[in-house]
């Protein structure tokens, strides 16, 4: 058996926000797995990123400090994700002002941890690293949250970041860790945006250059984006030995779109760890399924396993998809509502989504 890292869901996704119904009960599902961490960070919220100086609007800030409140009752850490917008590039006194009175509202909202992302933004700063971490450290002196964590700007070898955002200034991860403060948490994805493989030697090699453990912002189940959207992810976990964990300050998934459905694969993670060399992926997405579905639902998730995850709505023929709707249509269950919801086209996220968000 293995030790488990500290597991969490990070809500950061683009496309459609959940409710926050939808909210509560993913962590009634996940708590009792050793899911100890929420953080939240929706793209499609636009007060935590190109709005970000603007307050949230009354409903919303009461509805965001209930939930914190929520989660710390299910013994689940709450913290908020907030992209500064390209703050970095220009840190000035309107800069200043605007971030000093968000940080100000989420202490009213009793919210105790905070992510600080600077992730799938354009840099024309030098000396990026120092230049972050010092926004770090002024964000800690004015902050009330007991826990920072910080995404870079480059959180992943990945090279499609660097043509997407520019090339990464060489040394940028060993100059931000020796920048920041050791009790400041650094997200990273691995070796790709959304890798196949993470490795204990990829995580002790990062940690080496951070200064210190990683936690892993994994990017599976999530399925947003034009591609990804039109399947559904559902198979268990694989390619994140239990021995990652040693190397890791916590582990979290980015969840899929369907966050009934995406409780299969976040029970699947808790089971490799607790699991080790004894786990089995395939037995691993049965005995999850069924925890989740039932037995009949669960049955017939698998049998179609092929088509919801790996031939995708582009390649379902008009005939198969009205009966596998015809199927879905049988079950009362919000899992099966989520299926039906993604046959009909609802969770597809668009380009020009993932540009406005």
């Amino acid at each position: 058996m293995s030790e488990t890292p500290s597991l969490g869901i990070i809500e950061g996704f683009y496309g459609p926000l959940w409710s926050w119904k939808e909210r509560r009960q993913l962590v009634q599902a996940l708590a009792p797995h050793g899911y100890q961490h929420y953080w939240y960070a929706p793209k499609a919220d636009p007060f935590l990123r190109r709005r970000w100086s603007e307050p949230h609007p009354d409903l919303q800030a009461n509805e965001l400090s209930d939930f914190a409140r929520f989660c710390n009752e299910q013994g689940v850490a709450f913290s908020v994700g907030l992209s500064p917008f390209e703050v970095f590039n220009n840190f000035n006194d309107a800069a200043k002002k605007a971030l000093t009175e968000k940080l100000a509202a989420f202490d009213r909202m009793g919210i105790k941890g905070l992510a600080i992302l600077f992730d799938d933004m354009k840099s024309d700063t030098p000396d990026l690293a120092v230049r972050q971490a010092d926004i770090i450290h002024w964000v800690a002196e004015r902050s009330g949250a007991d826990q920072l964590t910080v995404c870079p700007s480059y959180y992943s070898d990945d090279p499609v970041l660097d043509r997407v955002f520019g090339q990464r200034p060489a040394h940028y991860l060993e100059e931000l860790g020796k920048s920041l403060d050791p009790s400041v948490q650094v997200f990273w994805t691995g070796e790709e945006v959304c890798s196949r493989e993470i490795s204990p030697g990829h995580l002790r090699r990062v940690a080496g250059q951070l200064g210190r453990k990683p936690v892993l912002w994994d990017n599976y189940p999530v399925n947003d984006g034009d591609r990804m959207s039109r399947h559904l992810h559902l198979r268990a976990f694989t390619g994140r030995p239990a021995a990652n964990s040693q190397y890791l300050a916590g582990h979290a998934i980015n969840p899929a779109l369907q966050p009934t459905l995406t409780t299969i694969p976040a029970i699947t993670l808790a089971r490799c760890y607790q699991l080790g060399s004894d786990y089995q992926y395939g037995q691993a997405f049965r005995q999850a399924a069924v925890e989740l579905l039932g037995e009949d639902l669960a049955r017939q998730v698998a049998a179609d396993l092929l088509v919801l995850q790996d031939t995708g709505l582009r390649r379902i023929s008009d005939e198969r998809r009205q009966q596998l709707t015809e199927c879905y249509r049988r079950f009362d269950h919000p899992a099966a509502t989520e299926i039906l919801k993604w046959l009909a086209g609802e969770y597809q996220v668009t380009d020009e989504m993932v540009q406005t968000q």
